[in-house]
Order: structure tokens, then sequence, then C-alpha cells
């Protein structure tokens, strides 16, 4: 038993019984051809669970909570993608769910020792470079994807984890200061912001601006904790110049947007309907017509709007499953951002690397949520683990790992020299 809640076979036991709870719903009101359908989607759901949990049990760690939050939500998500329009099982969601965990895992391994990894940041800075140039160069005419013929691959999506590794950074690296023309400076930081300037113009040569409040937002928390960290000392007046630079930037930003940014950021949806405004109407009409329990697994229409499963999933779960379902989804994944955070992480490299990925989730799911329901301008991106995506969910996984090194981190014994066997006469040793 732990201390302080509930058993290993108690949650074992609880994620069972809602991943079960949900496969009964699909049984009495989905939409199927044949009880082939979801006998096979509850097989390999109840199988998964029981045969992760098996393996977690012999992987020595400080914590489970964020592996049974993350199982809970991936293969509530697996339920999702395998109701929309009719059940059938949702293979390609499965595996990269699969993969999801199997990231999670190696995200958790990397980022344990927090001296290993700052000591090899310019790693992580090249894998960051190597993924900018293959997005330039073989992702096609300003593109984001790049197609293998059997699979699309997103490099933007893996530049994601990697810009939160380099954005985390120690106490000790930020007092590690050199003097340049009378003014003492952080290399790192000046390199941070070069990484940052690239990624910007990057997503605008892309026209994939939709990501870029992401970016920005895992930024905006780095560079908060760089010059906010303990004793710092700043000055009310930087503080304030800061916080107009930014507003300034935003509006300048706003003003000279490219022109389909502007249309979205000006578009009336219900005066276009069958324009630009037709996928969030959709959107917003199947919110409206699932209420707060649904229509159904399987029986809902939105699955045939384009990107129902990725850029509006939202709406389409509310459509089948209900508001309060839609709402327990961002819940679990709020949950698994807030039990990393809320037990504070054991080195200030760690707070500032779980930061990072909790902005990745928040701005994502906020932008996505949002912006398919007309409160911001919709910009397409997905949901963290429910949205359908090979790479979103590879990326996703390696940002929970960070989360979890945070709960489990490993500090380094220091090796301390061999003293002489007691009676072993010492030799007397010259000072070089």
């Amino acid at each position: 038993m732990y201390k302080n809640g509930l058993s290993y076979t108690g949650v074992t036991f609880l994620t069972l019984l809602s991943h079960i709870s949900m496969l009964a719903i699909v049984f009495a009101k989905g939409n199927y051809d044949s009880i082939l359908a979801p006998v096979i989607l509850s097989a390999v759901i109840i199988a998964s669970d029981l045969i992760y949990f098996f393996i977690l049990k012999f992987l020595k760690q400080n914590t489970y909570t964020i592996d049974f939050l993350l199982i809970g939500i991936l293969n509530m998500s697996v339920i999702f993608q395998s109701c929309f329009g009719k059940v059938s099982f949702a293979t390609k969601h499965f595996i990269f769910a699969i993969l999801a965990l199997v990231c999670c895992q190696a995200g958790f391994k990397l980022t344990q020792n927090h001296r290993i990894i700052e000591s090899r940041k310019y790693i992580f800075y090249g894998i960051i470079g190597v993924l900018i140039l293959s997005i330039l160069l073989f992702t096609g005419s300003r593109g984001m994807w790049i197609d293998l013929g059997f699979i699309t691959v997103q490099p933007s999506e893996f530049i994601k984890p990697f810009f939160v590794l380099v954005c985390a950074t120690s106490l000790k690296y930020q007092q590690n200061k050199h003097r340049v023309l009378g003014i003492r400076v952080v290399y790192d930081n000046w390199i941070l912001i070069g990484v940052t300037g690239v990624i910007v113009l990057l997503q605008w040569w892309c026209r994939d601006l939709g990501s870029l409040p992401t970016f920005m937002a895992v930024a905006g928390c780095a560079f908060l904790f760089r010059i906010c960290y303990p004793k710092a000392k700043l000055s009310k007046k930087l503080i304030i110049g800061l916080s107009v630079l930014g507003a300034a930037v935003i509006v300048i930003a706003l003003k000279f947007a490219p022109g389909y940014v502007q249309e979205r950021l000006h578009v009336d949806i219900w005066s276009d309907q069958n324009g630009t405004g037709w996928q969030q109407c959709q959107a917003l009409i199947a919110i409206a017509e699932g209420g707060w329990f649904g229509k159904g697994p399987g029986n809902g229409s939105l699955y045939k709007v384009p990107a129902a499963n990725t850029d509006i999933v939202f709406e389409a779960i509310c459509e089948e499953w209900g508001l309060l379902v839609a709402l327990l989804a961002v819940f679990m994944i709020i949950l698994l951002l807030a039990s990393s955070i809320i037990n504070t992480p054991r080195s200030y490299f760690h707070t500032t690397l779980a930061t990072g990925a909790s902005a990745v989730f928040i701005a994502q799911m906020a932008l996505n949520i949002f912006g398919s329901c007309n409160m911001i301008p919709f910009t397409g991106v997905t949901i963290p683990f429910i949205s359908q995506g090979g790479s979103s969910m590879m990326a996703c996984g390696l940002l929970a790992g960070f989360l979890k090194a945070g709960q489990a981190t490993v500090f380094p014994v220091p090796v301390r020299p061999q003293q002489p066997p007691q009676g072993y006469p010492q030799q007397n040793r010259r000072v070089q």
C-alpha cells in the first residue's frame, strides 16, 4: 500500500473500470453492424491495460502516477477514435498510442539526470537544426509534412520536445555569466533567443502560424524562469519594459499577419457558413445536438467533416459521447500536468522542464478547443493524445516522459576518494 493513496492494484482496478464503463456504453448505445466490432475493441483495450500494468510493475521508479494517467487517457482516446461514424477498431491510432507509451519511457530515462542533459545541450540544439533542415529540404514547397509513401511525418512536432529541453535551465547554469562589452551575459540565453527567432521564421515560411503560439508559450515560460530565478533581483523597470515590449510584438504581429490569418481573425462564421466558417459552424451544431450525454458512439455525423478526428475532435466527442465526457477527457490531461507540478519537481532544471512541457499541452488544448468553438481564430492544432496523429502522439509521449522525470529525478552520487586501509602508512606527497 502507498502511505497516502491507493495501492497499485487499486489504481489498476479503477483504470480498468473506467475503460470497461466506456465499452459498456459502446455495446449499449453504439452504432455497429456486427457485435464482433465492439468485442474486438473491448478485448484489445482490456488486454493492453493488463499487459502495460504488468510490465510497469517491473519498472523500478519512484512514481507511477503519470503512467496510470497516461494509459487511461490513451485507451480512452482509442475508444473515441474507434467510434466516429461507426464502431470499428482504430488500428493506426492504437499503434501510435503504444509508441507514445514507449516515447514516455524514453523521455523519462533521457531527462532523469539534469547534469548530463545540460552538459550535452549542444546535441539537442543540433537535433533541432537537423529537423529544421529536413523541413526545408524534404517537405516540398513551404510545407510541414514529409511523405514517405506508407506514412507522413511532421518534423515540426518533434521540434517541440527538443525545444522544451533546450529551454530548461538550472540555477547554476544561469549564474555562469560572462562579461561582453561590459555587460554580464549568459551565453545559453542568447543562443536560445536565436533558436526561438529561427523557429518563428520557419513557422512563417511554412505558413503554419497556428503552431507558433505553442512555441512562444514555451519560450515565454523559459525566459520567465531564466530571469526570475530566486535572488535574481530584477528591477521593476526591467519587468515593465519587457512586458511592454512583449505586448508591442503581439500587436505588430497581428497588424502585419498574412492575409489568411487576417481572414480568420475577422471572419463571421455564421454569415459565411458555406465558406470559411463551414467547419466551425458544423462543429458548434454538433455540440448542441450532442447535449450533455451525446447521441451514442458511432451515431454522429460530424465525422463527415474534414479533420473531424484531429482539428475538431473535441466537438466530435461532444456529439457522440456528450459534453460531460469531452470535458472529462480534457480534465484527465489537466490532471496529468497538475500531478507533475503540484508535487514540486526535485530540481530547478526539472521545474523548468515540467513547466515547458505543460505549456505545450495547455497551449495546444486551448488553441484547438477555443478555436474550433469560434472563441479565438481557428488554428487547426491537435489536442494531445486525443486527436489522431502519429508525429503528435510520439512527441507528446516524450513530453509526458519529461513530466515523469521531474518526480523521479536521478542525482549522481559524488565519488569520494578512497581512503587507505587503517594502519597503512601514508606516503608523503609533494604538492606540484
